[in-house]
């Protein structure tokens, strides 16, 4: 078998694999695709995703049906006000040794799985919050004078309520930019209601079944990884986080004046990876233009900072994205790979 057979038997098997997956997924959760996709896409990036909604729109069951399909470690935690860092990670404790003595043992926390659902994160004070930054970033817990090492993969999949409604804290912007993508989840339409409601009070739902293991989590992860990716995509992807600053060469005039803090370069990785698992979504094994701009809402959204003027003026952030994917000029060598195709 060539090279070439063998990227495109990876290619089609991966494929196959997502269609799968969204099939399992698809027997619970009704519409809402590129939420779906979001997810998987957080995935397979080693990423962690921050569902935004109101209640009861199918936040937790998507990240439920996701567990359900995977043969992955999964635990819930509720985040509430009175919530403690060491109900997320862990405490060390002083239990009795076998020859009648005393010994500190390290009692592992729910952050310690491959899928963590943290329900409701901004109910939790800022503190405790806090608490994942280590884990989000490193994969790893620092309990004292030890460190944990999580299981890969391990991905915190996140919801939150929208910041007006009572109760809820603001989540710090460190914590935040740890995040791969923040999705917002949509109210669904007619028809979508009508299938929800179908499949909610009616018969009993189809089971779902699990449809891949670690194993080949991690082979899809290592395969997102060699997807090539042209130099002038890349090119595009660090001009468009340049232009979500002020100082920026490509910077919209809604930048300059509405935005505080642009995007770190966490924000041009999640772009890049987020273009390469969207073209093997599509059976391609090279990124585009189109995926990064497909990938600029969820992965830059939660990144970029407004100032006094931009909250009081009520400016959105996806206003901001959407600003920058108008105004950022495309590369010649761009323009001349649309021509070709």
């Amino acid at each position: 078998m060539s090279e070439t057979e063998a990227v495109v038997e990876q290619v089609t098997l991966f494929r196959k694999r997502i269609d799968e997956l969204r099939d399992e997924i698809a027997k619970s959760i009704v519409g809402n695709r590129d939420v779906v996709d979001g997810v998987i896409t957080c995935m397979l990036a080693g990423g962690h995703a921050l569902l935004e909604g109101v209640p009861g729109l199918g936040k937790t069951m998507l990240v439920r049906t996701l567990a359900e399909t995977l043969s992955l470690t999964f635990s819930r935690i509720q985040f509430t006000p009175d919530l403690m860092p060491a109900d997320i990670l862990g405490t060390t404790v002083i239990d009795d040794a076998q020859g009648g003595g005393k010994a500190f043992e390290f009692r592992k926390g729910p952050i310690f799985a491959n899928i963590v659902l943290a329900d409701e994160v901004n109910r939790a004070t800022p503190k405790t919050q806090s608490a994942l930054l280590e884990a989000m970033q490193e994969h790893r817990v620092s309990i004292g004078r030890r460190t944990h090492q999580l299981e890969e993969p391990f991905v915190v999949l996140a919801t939150q309520n929208p910041l007006e409604m009572e109760g809820t804290y603001p989540l710090p912007e460190a914590q935040l930019d740890r995040f791969f993508f923040k999705l917002h989840v949509p109210l669904p339409g007619r028809d979508d209601l009508h299938r929800i409601l179908d499949l909610t009070t009616g018969a009993s739902p189809e089971k779902r079944r699990a449809v891949l293991d670690r194993d080949a989590i991690l082979q899809m992860q290592q395969l997102v990884r060699q997807v090539p990716v042209a130099r002038y995509v890349q090119d595009y992807a660090v001009r468009l986080l340049q232009a979500t600053h002020a100082g920026g060469p490509d910077s919209p005039e809604l930048v300059k004046r509405f935005v505080r803090y642009g995007s770190s370069p966490r924000g041009a990785q999640a772009l890049l990876l987020a273009a390469k698992i969207r073209a093997l979504f599509d059976g391609r094994f090279a990124a585009s233009v189109d995926d990064v701009r497909a990938a600029a809402l969820p992965a830059l959204r939660h990144r970029i900072l407004l100032n006094f003027e931009g909250e009081a003026e009520g400016v959105k952030t996806d206003q901001v994205v959407l600003a920058l994917l108008e105004s950022v000029p495309e590369g010649k060598a761009e323009k001349d790979a649309r021509s070709a195709n």
